[in-house]
C-alpha cells in the first residue's frame, strides 16, 4: 500500500527536527532502488533520465525528444522499481508539458500502480535562450509544471518541484509544493558528467536566492539541493551548512558515478588474476 503524503511528510520533518539529512535517490532500475532503500534513502525517484544514465548516456538525454518520457517513467516504475522496493515512497518524474496526453490521466495511472508522489522532470527549467522563450510563448512553459504540482496536491500526492531561478521557486512554493529542490545544473563528475558546472560557492549563492524566494510564499516546504558541482557527500554537507537545504537529491551521484568506479575496479581486479597453466613449448 502506498504510504500517505501526511505520513511521508511527518517522517521527513521528524528527521529535519533531529538534524538528520534527507536523501532522495534516482533509480533507473530495481537494483539501484533496492540498494538505495537498504542504505536508508528516504525517497526513491524514477526519471526517464535514469534509463539513459544506466545505459551509459548523459542525464540530459532525458530532456531531448528521445522516447516518451511519461511512458518510460510509468514502465520503469511498475516493472522495475516498485517490485524491488519494500516500503520507501517512490516518486515519479512527470513531463508536465506533454501535449499528447492529459496529465490527470498520468497522475491517475501513477496512483494506480502505487507511486506516492510527483516531481517535474523532464523540465523546461533546464532550457534557456530563444527556444525557452518560444516554448513559453506557445503555452509549453514552466507554468504548466506549476499546474502539475497543483494537480498532484489535489490528488493528495507528495508534490516535489525542481526549480532553477528565484521566480520559479516562488511560483512552486505558492502552488503548494511540499518539497522544493534547488537545481544548479547538470551534475559534474564521472565519465559523462558536465564540464560546465559552477563552483560550490556559486551554487550556494544560487540556492540561497531560490530558497529565500520560496520561503516568501511557504514556510513549510522542505528545501533540498541537486546537481552541478554537488557530487559527493562532502559537497552536499558543504551546501547544507551554507543554505537552507536539509538534504540532497542524488541521481548521477549515486546511480552513475559510483557505479562507473565500482565496475572499473572490479573488472581490473578480475583482469589482474594470473593463470596457473604454463604455456606449451
Amino acid at each position: 500500500m502506498t504510504t500517505s503524503k501526511s505520513e511521508i511528510l511527518r517522517r521527513l520533518n521528524a528527521q529535519v527536527a533531529q538534524n538528520q539529512t534527507i536523501l532522495a535517490v534516482g533509480a533507473g532500475n530495481g537494483l539501484v532502488a533496492r540498494c538505495a532503500e537498504a542504505a536508508g534513502s528516504d525517497l526513491i525517484m524514477v526519471y526517464n533520465s535514469g534509463y539513459f544514465r544506466l545505459n551509459g548516456l548523459p542525464s540530459f538525454v532525458g530532456n531531448l525528444p528521445v522516447g516518451d518520457a511519461n511512458a518510460m517513467m510509468l514502465e520503469l516504475s511498475e516493472r522495475s522499481v516498485l517490485p524491488a522496493v519494500k516500503s520507501a515512497p517512490v516518486i515519479g518524474g512527470v513531463y508536465g508539458i506533454d501535449p499528447t496526453r492529459r496529465i490527470d490521466d498520468v497522475l491517475a495511472n501513477m496512483q494506480r500502480i502505487g507511486l506516492a508522489g510527483v516531481i517535474n522532470f523532464p523540465t523546461v527549467g533546464r532550457i534557456d535562450g530563444n527556444f525557452r522563450r518560444e516554448l513559453e510563448a506557445a503555452g509549453y512553459g514552466f507554468s504548466r509544471e506549476v499546474d502539475l504540482i497543483r494537480a498532484a496536491r489535489e490528488r493528495d500526492m507528495l508534490a516535489i518541484a525542481y526549480v532553477f531561478t528565484p521566480d520559479e521557486a516562488a511560483a512552486m512554493a505558492a502552488a503548494g509544493a511540499d518539497i522544493i529542490v534547488g537545481h544548479v545544473g547538470r551534475t559534474a563528475g564521472g565519465d559523462v558528467g558536465s564540464g560546465l558546472a559552477s563552483s560550490l560557492d556559486s551554487a550556494v549563492e544560487a540556492l540561497n536566492a531560490m530558497f529565500a524566494a520560496a520561503r516568501r510564499n511557504s514556510s513549510n516546504a522542505i528545501l533540498l539541493s541537486h546537481g552541478g558541482p554537488i557530487v559527493t557527500p562532502e559537497d552536499a554537507q558543504y551546501v547544507n551548512e551554507r543554505t537552507g537545504a536539509v538534504g540532497f537529491v542524488a541521481a548521477s551521484g549515486v546511480e552513475r558515478i559510483p557505479v562507473e568506479a565500482a565496475i572499473k575496479s572490479a573488472c581490473r581486479a578480475f583482469k589482474s588474476i594470473r593463470t596457473q597453466v604454463a604455456p606449451s613449448a
